[in-house]
């Protein structure tokens, strides 16, 4: 079955983050098991999204992990001219959500899948899907739990998020969290005499903004990154009820993406000192004066050697001669550090289009992953890997 055929089935299913992924699971584990693949589902607690894996070939010997993530984001309050849920192909351009972020790549995937059902593969290939990506890499841990307790685990992953097929060995961690600030209430007009809770989160934000100076000017580097340094963001912020009320409750959603040499918890920790500071001082006033922090998700940053046999297998099927990092973060680190699988990221389209209205991958993309992962099956057919990874 076409790639490009495969991405028009995928878009049409509406798997944004905040509704479930069953339909695509469903039509992929039925395409495989067409094609005699088993695959198995390991579902979410509510029982409303899955993860996929499957494995084509050899069961009893490590292979190579196609990884992609099933949901998209959402489209409210974007400007779409073509329907988002609906594959256009126009001018060589394939569009609809999730095009480039990913389900071009996990079209393809699938695609080699089948076509590795035909073939005799003498080191095996995987697949794993997962859910829940775009809000923190939350679903595919229980796919992580379930190979971290197989026999064999994969011996290379290739996580299909799109780079323009460029193979790149790294992404920055993230720690996001949430500082919940407390302070007294009071009428407006006796505002003195009370305790802005959102004055404490705006002194925590300040706080925010000064450790990102110190780290962009003292901190690690990595030049492989546009920027090349650890940053701190505060992304939302949320207090008061009415303008005559002082709020006594605001809360403070930031982020700490960090580059490999950067401790997240030793910069988290220099926070919840200047939290600390802030709120003592703001006790002279109101007693119960806290600013808490409470990390609400986090994961590993990506950092393979660029000079690693994976890497130089990975750039053998592109065709490739150079490497990359990416900005934005992907299930790869889980992969790398949870089950010590040398990861990569390389796949179709540029994320310049991905969470966007009117998002595309290019035909011409799609048909260089497909022709990567048929020099990946050449080779699995060819050789027994393990050795060599």
């Amino acid at each position: 079955m076409d790639s490009i055929r495969i991405l028009e089935k995928l878009i049409a299913f509406p798997t944004v983050s905040r509704d479930s992924n069953l339909d695509l699971i469903r039509y992929v584990a039925e395409t495989l098991d067409g094609a005699g693949v088993t695959c198995d589902l390991i579902r979410s607690e509510d029982g409303h999204k899955a993860n996929l894996f499957a494995t084509i070939g050899p069961d009893d010997l490590p292979g190579v992990m196609l990884s992609g993530h099933t949901d998209v984001v959402p489209v409210d309050g974007q400007d779409w001219t073509l329907p988002p849920f609906e594959m256009t192909e126009r001018d060589g351009r394939l569009y609809g959500r999730g095009a480039a972020d990913m389900k071009g790549f996990v079209a393809t995937a699938l695609a080699a899948c089948l076509k590795a059902a035909k073939m005799e593969l003498r080191t095996p290939l995987h697949l794993a899907l997962s859910y829940d990506e775009e809000i923190g890499c939350i679903g595919v841990r229980s796919l992580v739990d379930m190979l971290r307790s197989a026999p064999n685990k994969p011996l290379l992953c290739i996580v299909g998020e799109p780079t323009a097929m460029q193979v790149a060995t790294g992404h920055k961690g993230k720690l996001a969290a949430r500082a919940t600030c407390r302070g007294r209430e009071g009428h407006s007009a006796l505002a003195p005499l009370a305790l802005n809770a959102i004055h404490l989160g705006c002194d925590f934000v300040a706080a925010l903004r000064r450790e990102q100076d110190r780290l962009a000017r003292e901190g690690a580097r990595d030049g492989d990154y546009d920027i090349p340094y650890t940053t701190v963001h505060a992304g939302k912020i949320n207090g008061g009820v009415a303008l005559n009320i002082v709020p006594n409750l605001c809360t403070v959603d930031f982020e700490i993406r960090n580059v490999a040499a950067d401790d997240p918890d030793a910069i988290l920790g220099r926070l919840r000192d200047e939290a600390d500071r802030i709120a003592k001082a703001a006790a002279a006033i109101a007693p119960e004066a806290s600013i808490d922090i409470a990390v609400t998700n986090t994961y590993p940053g990506l950092d393979t050697p660029a000079s690693s046999e994976a890497v130089a297998f990975v750039k053998s099927l592109t065709g490739g001669n150079s490497t990359m990092k990416v900005a934005f973060g992907t299930e790869g680190g889980l992969f790398s550090r949870d089950l010590g699988t040398p990861t990569v990221v390389c796949g179709p389209g540029s994320m310049a289009q991905g969470h966007k209205p009117d998002e595309f991958v290019s035909v011409e993309q799609m048909r260089r992953c497909d022709d990567m992962l048929d020099n990946l099956l050449g080779r699995l057919a060819g050789e027994r890997l393990q050795a060599k990874m």
